[in-house]
């Protein structure tokens, strides 16, 4: 059923973001059925995916179920940008945050330090709008919480930086390593966003 402006009952913009969703999170739940998830006490590296494939999930079934119910906009077109950059930047994350063998090549093991703000600039460039001097400090930051909140509050065992650094870091920590590079891309992000900060701020006073 459709109404004057173009709407569908059934197949419009919800349903069909509803639908990928649900299946993103099929993906997400079956395909890390092989990690241990641990306790809350103890997580495993299965637990928070799990967990994130769930949540996913229900809101994916959420909007499937306002499009089913509700008129809205059909999909009038399709950006090919979009569905090309978002999935190369999952595969670029994949093969670089851990070492991977691939047809016999071996991708190198650059951990969450290098991976995260690859996976942000890559993705982050799915819009016609996308300005390298945004997505860069903005990768940064991200990269630095993630850090932060995987690697030190849930203590999940994520690789955090290029092994082959690891004798510049003698007599350290794993968590003092990571604490360090989490500060200095926390600082090195905000120290590039500050005059776009300061331009903001500058306008509105």
């Amino acid at each position: 059923m459709n109404d004057a402006g173009g709407g569908s009952r059934h197949w419009n913009q919800s349903t069909w973001g509803g639908i990928v969703l649900v299946a993103v999170a099929l993906v997400g739940w079956f395909g890390t059925g092989g990690l241990a998830i641990g306790t809350l006490g103890a997580m495993g590296p299965g637990l928070l995916p799990r967990a994130l494939a769930a949540m996913v999930g229900v809101c994916g079934v959420a909007l499937l179920a306002i499009g089913l119910v509700r008129l809205g906009e059909q999909i009038s077109g399709f950006a090919l940008r979009g569905a090309v950059m978002v999935p190369l930047a999952i595969v670029a994350f994949a093969l670089t945050i851990r070492s991977v063998d691939v047809a016999g090549f071996k991708t190198p093991g650059l951990g969450l330090a290098v991976a995260g703000p690859l996976a942000v600039l890559i993705g982050g460039h799915a819009t016609p709008e996308a300005k390298l001097g945004e997505l860069l400090p903005l990768s940064l930051i991200l990269t630095a919480f993630c850090l932060v909140l995987f690697g030190d509050a849930l203590n999940l065992p994520i690789p955090i930086f290029p092994e082959e650094a690891r004798p510049y870091f003698a007599g350290w920590t794993q968590r003092g390593i990571l604490r360090a590079i989490a500060a200095a891309m926390a600082a090195a992000g905000l120290l590039l966003a500050l005059p776009k900060l300061i331009g903001l701020f500058g306008r509105r006073a």
